[in-house]
């Protein structure tokens, strides 16, 4: 007997595309001199039924891609657009600004240096340097995530977070990946405040096994830790003298690239 089952993914899969290419064109259908749009200018600008227009602005205004004005009902783009896009043009200069850093950081070191960016649960690998010499232990890759709270890049970031921010990653859980890793909220928080007063974190294996990570805060123009570098390597060449060292030179690389980037350190 034949399965129904790729029929139905399928046709899921066409549903799902089609619902969002509604939606994308709901998004297209405001612009500078459009900026705020009735249901049925909606409606009519995307091709939709009112109907599915209403059901697809209601959708879209749950996760605030639009928002609509409560006196007049007209719909406008809603402000997690304009944080996206924000975060989007600010990741193009970080990593434009850190490339060249980073090459230097990977061949000083010899090791694998990685750039991340926190995106309020995981930190995202943006950039990664591989080292020309040496062939590196399986890590994270460019557009990878992993949990913040057991990789270097992620408690570099989240340690400078506020208490709600922890608070909610405690509260989702804190997945054990290795033996090494942290999974309860009392012994995160301590990392993280090692982590604050000496200006780096340490993956002591906590997400890969053999595997460990030293990495320093990167601040934007405001002060704000978004990402952070880090220096990846195998437990036996990363050793704990080693990490002191290499704890110089990554904090030295992210204060150079916070710099570059508009940051001013107060006094």
């Amino acid at each position: 007997m034949r399965s129904d089952t790729p029929k139905t993914s399928s046709a899921d899969d066409k549903n799902r595309i089609q619902s969002f290419g509604k939606m994308m064109g709901i998004l297209g259908s405001f612009s500078t001199v459009d900026r705020a749009l009735s249901l049925a200018q909606v409606a009519q600008s995307a091709g939709l039924p009112r109907a599915t227009a209403h059901r697809m602005l209601s959708a879209l205004r749950e996760i605030g891609f639009i928002q609509q004005e409560a006196r007049s009902g007209l719909y406008s783009l809603g402000l997690r657009l304009f944080e996206l896009g924000s975060l989007a043009l600010a990741n193009m200069d970080l990593m434009r600004e850190a490339k060249p850093f980073m090459d230097r950081l990977s061949r000083l070191t010899g090791e694998t240096v990685h750039l991340g960016v926190f995106d309020g649960y995981n930190v995202v690998v943006v950039e990664r340097e591989e080292p020309q010499e040496r062939v590196s232990p399986r890590s994270l890759s460019g557009t990878e995530s992993a949990p913040a709270y057991c990789t270097s890049v992620g408690k570099a970031v989240l340690a400078f977070q506020g208490d709600d921010v922890i608070d909610r990653i405690v509260a989702a859980g804190l997945r054990p990946f290795t033996a090494h890793t942290l999974t309860t909220g009392e012994a995160l928080r301590a990392d993280l405040a090692a982590v604050r007063a000496r200006g780096y974190s340490i993956d002591n294996s906590e997400h890969q096994i053999w595997v460990r990570c030293v990495a320093a805060p990167i601040r934007n123009a405001g002060g704000q830790v978004f990402a952070a570098v880090s220096v990846t390597g195998s437990a036996d060449r990363v050793t704990d003298e080693r990490m002191h060292q290499l704890s110089g030179l990554v904090i030295q690389t992210a204060d150079s690239i916070s710099r570059h980037l508009g940051f001013v350190e107060a006094g």
